[in-house]
């Protein structure tokens, strides 16, 4: 038993030490925007980086914790299962009191272009995560991550903006699915 407690201790103190190096060699606030091959063959390149460049400027945004800019990139129209711009403020808000060393990754699979004109929507694709070092417990923690999920962009006043929901979505989401409604 006593060879034991020792293996145990010190298996214990790697363990410790070893989370205490990777918690050290995080990252500081970090950003990417990754587009996969062959993701957006219908859309024009001027469409395709300008959508681009929303997500670069939220990203930029994001690292900077100016709210106001991160703003700028929801459409007036912006409604996520009922929750709308103004709800959004408040959640950037909170998380910029709550977390630094912000860390945000978007991997784009497939961006559609539905219908045409005014009523265009650029439908991207996206897995991707966002995480960040807790002020309350010191720890990096996952604040949001996503798998296929559906941005819908909306062009308004001259730029493309995070839209929310298509139509009229249930304020309740159905079993298995989590809300995304950062970006």
């Amino acid at each position: 038993m006593g060879e034991w407690a020792q293996l145990s201790g010190r298996l214990s103190g790697l363990l410790v030490g070893g989370l205490l190096l990777t918690i050290t060699m995080l990252p500081p606030a970090t950003a990417e925007v990754q587009l996969l091959p062959q993701a957006a063959p219908e859309l024009d390149q001027a469409t395709l980086t300008d959508v681009l460049a929303v997500f670069k400027q939220a990203d930029d945004a994001l690292l900077a914790r100016d709210v106001d800019k991160l703003m700028a990139l929801y459409s007036e129209q912006y409604n996520y299962h009922g929750l709308k711009k103004a709800d959004m403020r408040k959640v950037w808000t909170n998380l910029f009191d709550e977390f630094h060393e912000l860390s945000n990754a978007h991997h784009f699979s497939r961006l559609t272009k539905v219908g045409s004109g005014s009523k265009t929507i650029i439908e991207v694709t996206c897995t991707g995560r966002l995480s960040g070092l807790s002020k309350t417990g010191g720890l990096h923690v996952p604040i949001d991550s996503w798998y296929e999920e559906v941005h819908y962009m909306t062009f308004e006043d001259g730029q493309w903006r995070i839209r929310g929901n298509i139509g009229d979505s249930p304020r309740i989401m159905p079993f298995g699915t989590s809300p995304h409604p950062l970006f």
